[in-house]
């Protein structure tokens, strides 16, 4: 309860330039401590990724086509953790890393254009719908933290979903994305190749998750009107099949 208060308010604090959002430009390394270990004690399962390097990526593959956002190591399910002592012995021997959170263990993402992000949580603001977590991957998502349909032990209760969303089939969702089982998202604070690109908390991880559903009508339709307002949009999504 402690460390998610101190959150608390220094997510309120405001940063300068950061255009209202916790923007990575001002986190020390102290206050990046701090909001990753307040998403573990949230219950979010965390692995170390990869950082931008200049305009490249940390990692060893030459012309990464996603540089800083994919995870350090192929086992990333299983690294995923909330484990404190784990989380803090990454972020010791790896102080410029990105983390990514696993779904579809403890929460989904339901993850949108920016535009349409915002309009949605005006909208569901204004209707006094509870949002849960929110974050922006700046300049163009917008990723709305959801509690999870879970890993059934018996498959033919889990519900499928053609808004489902792998790393691998990215592409293919251009609009609303779910990421559930397989899939993964760039926590916050995490840093983006240029200039104010980056992952930072809108709402933080200390706000309970709510049922998709509750948020998912809002944003399919802020989705359709963002799509039908720019019909020759061309969506440019870069996300790692592998190294």
């Amino acid at each position: 309860m402690e460390r998610k208060s101190r959150f608390s308010q220094w997510l309120r604090r405001p940063r300068s330039g950061a255009g209202g959002d916790a923007g990575t430009g001002a986190v020390t390394g102290a206050a990046r401590e701090e909001l990753l270990l307040a998403a573990a004690a949230a219950g979010f399962p965390l692995a170390p990724a990869a950082h931008p390097s200049g305009y490249g990526c940390s990692c060893e593959r030459i012309g990464c086509p996603t540089p800083g956002r994919h995870p350090v190591s192929f086992a990333w399910q299983t690294l995923a953790t909330t484990d404190p002592e784990k989380v803090t012995k990454w972020l010791r021997a790896q102080p410029e890393a990105n983390f990514v959170t696993a779904t579809g263990m403890a929460h989904d993402v339901l993850d949108v254009p920016a535009e349409a992000g915002r309009k949605a949580l005006d909208r569901l603001t204004e209707a006094g719908v509870e949002v849960g977590p929110v974050a922006t991957v700046a300049p163009d998502r917008m990723l709305f933290f959801t509690a999870t349909r879970g890993t059934p032990d018996d498959e033919d209760e889990w519900w499928p979903c053609e808004l489902d969303c792998h790393p691998e089939t990215l592409d293919e969702h251009p609009g609303l994305r779910w990421h559930c089982r397989g899939s993964y998202v760039l926590l916050p604070p995490s840093r983006l190749p240029g200039d104010d690109a980056h992952v930072a908390w809108l709402l933080g991880p200390e706000r309970p998750l709510p049922e998709p559903l509750t948020l998912l009508e809002t944003l399919t339709d802020a989705c359709a009107q963002y799509a039908g307002d720019r019909p020759d949009h061309e969506h440019h999504a870069a996300w790692p099949i592998g190294r």
